[in-house]
């Protein structure tokens, strides 16, 4: 009986681990072909990327109205992202008000999963001169980070901000707030991963006891029971011997004379 409880909890967990991870990391085709398009378009010529941030005003601004934006991993749909190298993302913005938006800065930090308080790192900022997106048009935006090569393996949250001016009034979207899975530099080996081989091969072992005590049970079972044998009677001479003299032998005469 115990055996079996635990052979449900553990299959419970397997269940309810694997959806949750999935959950987490999974993201449907329709959601990357809707994102591919809307981040589509370039950012119009003349625009540059700058590496110096002193003048960049990264503050806590509410979103624009007609200002949305979206985030895409090019060719990693797992957002898996190596410690200590740089990840590439792409940020679509799409402008539906009617005055041009001119970007500011793109940055990110990396939070606890489990505490979204606790900062686990700020990531690097980048600057964009002369980067502007007209009224009713879409533009991409690239974003190149990496997180420390000392970070423990594992799934964290990131927070990407793109900071934008309209009529020179401040304004911020975010436009990735979700999971990552940071791996280490040459393996794709994970606390996940090593959580669901090591419970896989639990059930494994579970399941072979499971099967060992039905066997050793139903062994059992067949040796009580006992064999029977039935054959044919026979009278031995010595027994008709040891009858004389007595009842039997007094009637056998009686029944002879009725005869």
């Amino acid at each position: 009986m115990v055996k079996m409880r635990a052979f449900s909890i553990l299959t419970l967990l397997l269940i309810s681990s694997s959806f949750f991870l999935q959950v987490a990391r999974s993201q449907s085709d329709s959601d990357l072909e809707a994102d591919a398009e809307l981040v589509a378009e370039t950012v119009k010529e003349g625009s540059h990327v700058s590496d110096d941030v002193q003048d960049v005003g990264v503050g806590n601004f509410n979103p624009a109205p007609d200002v949305e934006t979206v985030c895409v991993f090019p060719k990693n749909s797992a957002k898996l992202v190596v410690a200590g190298q740089e990840t590439e993302l792409l940020i679509g913005l799409k402008n539906d008000g009617e005055h041009s938006v001119k970007v500011i800065a793109v940055h990110a930090n990396v939070h606890h999963p489990f505490d979204h308080q606790m900062l686990v790192q700020n990531l690097s900022t980048v600057a964009f001169n002369n980067a502007s997106v007209p009224a009713s048009i879409q533009a991409t935006f690239p974003y190149i980070f990496a997180v420390s090569k000392f970070l423990q393996p594992g799934t964290f949250d990131l927070v990407g901000t793109i900071v934008y001016e309209i009529d020179q009034l401040p304004y911020q979207n975010v436009f990735y707030n979700g999971t990552i899975e940071v791996t280490e530099a040459g393996g794709l080996i994970s606390v996940e991963t090593v959580f669901l081989v090591s419970l896989g091969l639990a059930l494994i072992v579970l399941t072979g006891l499971w099967v060992r005590s039905q066997l050793q049970f139903l062994s059992k079972k067949t040796k009580k029971i006992t064999k029977v044998e039935v054959g044919t009677r026979t009278v031995d001479a010595s027994m008709d011997e040891w009858l004389q003299g007595t009842a039997y032998t007094q009637s056998q005469p009686n029944k002879l004379k009725k005869k």
